[in-house]
């Protein structure tokens, strides 16, 4: 079976994200870029798989601008065969997303699509579900277990409750969620491998896909500063400052 991943390259985890001096947006320039986490763990998920004979082939499909092909050669590193950009440098919104990898899936017929269940940049959590609606597909989100038997995959869902499993006929999307599994570290060897490895780019016009922003950001502002907290030395004394300096009693 051929299994299709969507990565997205977003700012690190581990940097402290700026808002910008005009407040228009969050400032990406000279900022560390990485592939999402949840992408991570889905391409590792695809690799699995196909470590274990489930897979036959891996395409990896990204959108955004040139410097996502890093994002891309990364995926190929962890044992994608081949790779996709979708090339703009739009600020492309989940349903967009979800239209262009309708398109991709139409041309590239995968039996699974799998996706991070959302992005640490805007966490909307929208783009699995929205594809599989456009699709007509069923979809497992939010999988901490991923089983491929026969026809179908069995996924076992977090939920506010505890688990969920849920069996799905293929084919089907997957949204993967931290627990599924770790992802690994691409080896030096496998790295300089990506670099002779396809990657093929397409605007999102050739797709036949409008991607104008449906919404407009009016103002961005980065959270209020959190006052150092202090300790008092009765039940007495935090009472008494609850009641005249916080005010909330």
């Amino acid at each position: 079976m051929k299994i299709l991943v969507a990565v997205k390259r977003v700012i690190d985890y581990n940097v402290k994200v700026r808002v910008k001096a005009d407040n228009s947006g969050v400032e990406t320039a000279n900022v560390k870029m990485s592939m999402n986490p949840f992408c991570e763990i889905a391409v590792e998920e695809a690799v699995r798989l196909k470590e274990k004979g489930v897979a036959s082939e891996i395409v990896v499909v990204s959108i955004g601008p040139q410097q996502a092909q890093e994002t891309l050669r990364t995926a190929l590193a962890l044992g994608a065969d081949r790779a996709v950009l979708i090339k703009t440098d739009a600020d492309v919104e989940p349903l967009a997303v979800s239209k262009l990898l309708k398109e991709v899936v139409a041309k590239e017929s995968p039996e699974m699509v799998i996706l991070g269940k959302q992005t640490i940049d805007g966490d909307n959590n929208q783009t699995g579900q929205m594809l599989a609606a456009l699709l007509d597909w069923p979809q497992g989100t939010f999988a901490s277990e991923v089983v491929v038997e026969g026809g179908a995959v069995k996924v076992t869902r977090e939920i506010d409750g505890g688990l969920e499993t849920v069996n799905l006929s293929l084919p089907a999307v997957v949204t993967t969620d931290l627990r599924l599994n770790e992802p690994r570290f691409a080896k030096l060897p496998d790295i300089m491998k990506a670099k002779k490895k396809p990657l093929e780019e397409v605007a999102p016009a050739d797709l036949g896909v409008d991607v104008a922003p449906r919404v407009t950001t009016l103002k961005v502002e980065p959270p209020a500063v959190r006052e150092a907290g202090i300790k008092v030395e009765s039940v007495a004394e935090l009472v008494e400052k609850l009641k005249n300096e916080a005010k909330v009693i």
